[in-house]
């Protein structure tokens, strides 16, 4: 059977208006306190609330994070010196300060994955899941029961021990870019504990020609599976052209910042893959026809003849 080009068309034209009535669904928006979409944006069909003022913490209502809990991979700076009081020629006390015999501990240790540090000459010991003055005590107590530094009458009060974070590898944010169809894109950034929105679309270099500015939120993680999901709209527009900060939310420990592409892209993308076999099959089937007619002209003359 032969396929023209207008039975080529007409079978398109079927495949995208079935695409179209099934492919309709909710498209989200961000909406104002009042159920109002915000700067003039259409209200979208499951209305999405913004939490009230003080709920959340934004951009300029900033909350300080807890202490920082060390977990493998931290890079973490670790500085310990012995302290110890002599007298000076004229019998004042003098409180000098001189590094570990043996072996010094200075410098960065890298927290292993079992949640360990490994201290050279003396030894390792887990840290993981202690806040940085937690683990000042535990390496000080350590130090203090090393068989070497009992024997020069070391104390442990006179073992001074400094614990720093130098790079913050385990608390991370996400920024997920929705390709349209064409995947998703997920960036981890460390977290240091005053990022906001801006700060994360900042750190991909801004949104992507496909991102939706309407059809942003943030998904804060929730520990119990039985819980409501925690999402916070963000008004993009507000933010980015009228310094609006009521959805520049401050970035939690966890949270993964969605970028939803736009719809008539992913729509796009759905078409070009459902009706590309589509086409190759069209395609296939003419060339057939054409050199079926093609041979058939050629062995017993043109129309027919």
């Amino acid at each position: 059977m032969r396929v023209t080009g207008c039975q080529h068309r007409c079978i398109a034209t079927l495949i995208v208006g079935l695409l179209a009535l099934t492919g309709t669904g909710c498209v989200g928006g961000v909406m104002g306190p009042h159920g109002m979409g915000l700067h003039g944006s259409p209200p979208p069909l499951q209305p999405i609330s913004v939490p009230p003022e003080g709920a959340v913490p934004r951009e300029l209502q900033k909350v300080t994070l807890p202490p920082y809990v060390i977990e493998p991979p931290d890079q973490i700076l670790i500085e310990v010196v012995l302290k110890s009081t002599t007298k000076d020629d004229n019998g004042r006390e003098k409180e000098t300060v001189v590094p570990l015999p043996t072996q010094a501990i200075s410098g960065s240790f890298q927290v292993r994955i079992d949640g360990s540090v490994g201290l050279g000459f003396w030894g390792s010991l887990p840290i993981a899941g202690l806040s940085l003055e937690q683990a000042s005590d535990a390496i000080r107590q350590h130090l203090a029961q090393n068989p070497t530094l009992k024997e020069y009458g070391t104390k442990p009060q006179n073992i001074v021990v400094i614990v720093d974070v130098l790079a913050y590898n385990s608390k991370r944010y996400y920024v997920i870019t929705d390709g349209g169809g064409a995947g998703e894109q997920v960036y981890p950034f460390p977290l240091t504990g005053s990022e906001t929105v801006l700060d994360a679309i900042g750190n991909i270099n801004g949104l992507p020609p496909v991102a939706s500015k309407r059809n942003i939120w943030v998904a804060r993680r929730c520990p119990h599976p039985n819980h409501p999901w925690q999402i916070l709209p963000v008004d993009w527009v507000g933010i980015t052209q009228h310094a609006v900060t009521h959805t520049n939310y401050q970035i939690m420990p966890g949270d993964r910042v969605y970028v939803k592409a736009q719809r008539i892209v992913t729509i796009d993308t759905v078409l070009a893959r459902v009706l590309s076999p589509v086409e190759r099959i069209l395609g296939v089937t003419l060339l057939g026809a054409n050199t079926v007619n093609q041979i058939s002209g050629r062995g017993f003359g043109f129309n027919g003849q």
